[in-house]
């Protein structure tokens, strides 16, 4: 069988004939056995020419693509990258729950849950009001500067459900006193596509962060949090838009890029005697391991910096860094419709926070936040609060 031709920044391959059936993708993989496949078995019903069975099985979709089979492979073929491509063989219309509506709804309004722009506006200047009531006087959501330093993307689940989430990063761009502000239109932060396996979907909504940041002119542009935004996001600007953003004078920055700048330069002041318990951090998959693989940079130490400058004791979960566990929700899992087979997936990842004794779990990724939170937490009994690299930042400011 032919290797899969497809378009590609990767420094592995999607040849995979490679395989040597030596099971190394499946030790350590969380999904393994879900629908009585894993990684191998899933390979292999690839080369034999069993496309169609494994389009048509739940395998592609309670996989997250996390990368871990690939980084223990010792062909380095991209399995991740062909379980997507099994993804992108599925009929739309039978994309598992709502991950397709998703992808219309971004395309259509600009963001997943069709939330009308004079709503999102007047939500916008209500909780803006009441910041400033709360600890931040004067401070107002800045939309649609020109000429602003950063230009952040809202998070469509906090716009609807979470409103005061949001405010953890208003905090912190007000206590640096930074230059920012979000689009009033196409303001999605989630890379639906990505999750779907539809690239032209992807490459859409990459376009549309592209053209904002040029309308604004805009110094950065802030990569999304959520692991699969920000990676499908990193993609299309490196095969895309890379060279347009350059000569507008526009750069691509991650999270911890920012907060480590408003550290450093002493822009934010932080009390680390606020968070006194045993602390540990979830690496998200795609916002270290993917990016690794790819031959870019990963983000490792900089959360750990983060951390340390806001807590007194940190613990490292074993394994860590681009051998961590998934927790399993990334690739559209969380919004999936797979409960059982996602609580199945992250018990790698309960285990690995168990052992550690910590009180505090620190995670920089939404999925990665709410699947140990609102899910892992519950079904495998975690004494734990769990806290966004930022909320922390945010909890620990001195304003």
């Amino acid at each position: 069988m032919e290797a899969i031709e497809l378009e590609k920044l990767s420094i592995v391959n999607y040849d995979a004939n490679l395989c040597l059936t030596c099971s190394s993708c499946v030790n350590g993989c969380p999904a393994a056995g879900i629908d009585g496949l894993d990684p191998r078995k899933a390979i292999r019903m690839y080369v034999l020419g069993l496309e169609e069975e494994l389009v048509n099985s739940k395998w592609p979709w309670v996989c997250t693509l996390c990368g871990r089979c690939a980084y223990a492979c010792p062909m380095n073929i991209d399995l991740p990258g062909i379980f997507k491509y099994i993804r992108s063989l599925r009929p739309r219309e039978k994309v598992p729950g709502v991950l397709h509506k998703g992808v219309i709804n971004v395309l259509e309004t600009g963001n997943n849950l069709r939330i009308p722009k004079d709503d999102y506006l007047m939500l916008m200047e209500e909780l803006g009001e009441e910041l400033a009531n709360e600890c931040c006087p004067g401070f107002r959501v800045p939309i649609d500067v020109v000429g602003a330093e950063y230009l952040f993307f809202p998070n469509s689940k906090e716009v609807f459900g979470e409103p005061d989430d949001m405010k953890w990063w208003w905090k912190i761009f007000y206590a640096a006193k930074a230059s920012w502000t979000i689009p009033s239109e196409n303001w999605e932060s989630v890379d639906w596509g990505s999750f779907t396996a539809d690239d032209e979907a992807s490459k859409k909504i990459a376009k549309f962060k592209v053209d904002n940041a040029k309308k604004l002119k805009v110094r950065y542009i802030i990569a999304p949090d959520c692991g699969g935004s920000s990676w499908g996001f990193r993609y299309n600007y490196e095969k895309y838009f890379k060279d347009e953003m350059k000569k507008a004078g526009i750069e691509l920055v991650y999270i911890y890029d920012v907060l480590i700048r408003f550290i450093k330069e002493g822009l934010i002041k932080i009390d680390k005697s606020k968070h006194p318990q045993l602390t540990t951090y979830h690496d998200p998959c795609k916002h270290g391991r993917i990016l690794e693989m790819n031959n870019l940079k990963p983000y490792y130490e900089e959360p750990r910096f983060i951390i340390k400058q806001c807590c007194e004791n940190f613990v490292e979960m074993y394994p860590n860094r681009g051998n961590n566990f998934c927790c399993g929700a990334g690739s559209g899992a969380w919004a999936g419709p797979y409960e059982k087979e996602r609580v199945y997936y992250g018990r790698m990842k309960a285990e690995q926070i168990r052992n550690t004794r910590a009180k505090l779990v620190i995670t920089s990724c939404s999925n990665c936040r709410d699947q140990i939170m609102k899910s892992l937490k519950k079904e495998y009994n975690l004494d734990i609060e769990v806290k966004y690299i930022w909320q922390l930042v945010a909890d620990s400011l001195i304003i």
